[in-house]
């Protein structure tokens, strides 16, 4: 599994990085802007990420705005829906707002709220057939 980690906390960063690895190899950016660009190349590579973490506070771009031009790069590159990214959101931000607009204005897969545990984790990875 291709797994992109995007948080500009570095101890954030080192935990996702621990908690995913095991799970495939793991590329580590520090802000939406360099989220949009690694997703950007890894489509023009045609090695598209199958994981991608994104927290929603982050400078450049915030995570809502590199999710959804993720998500336009996905749709103007031709991956079809059931070959895009799921995309999870982590966040300590848990607003009504913060996730209505995760969902439905930026199409994320689905949502975590940060102290994020090894278990919170594996269940998503399993809900959405990452891992068995």
């Amino acid at each position: 599994m291709r797994i992109l980690i995007s948080d500009d906390e570095h101890p954030n960063r080192i935990l996702m990085d621990k908690l995913l690895s095991g799970y495939g190899e793991c590329l580590i950016t520090e802000n939406g802007a360099q989220a949009v660009e690694a997703v950007q190349w890894s489509i023009e590579d045609d090695e598209p990420f199958d994981l991608i973490c994104l927290d929603i506070m982050m400078p450049e771009l915030t995570g809502q705005e590199a999710l959804r031009e993720i998500r336009k790069l996905e749709r103007d590159n031709g991956i079809p829906d059931e070959k895009a990214a799921k995309i999870i959101m982590c966040t300590s931000l848990d607003t009504d707002k913060d996730m209505t607009d995760a969902f439905f204005k930026g199409g994320c897969t689905d949502y975590l709220t940060k102290p994020i545990t090894p278990d919170a984790l594996r269940s998503k990875l399993s809900e959405h057939g990452l891992i068995s």
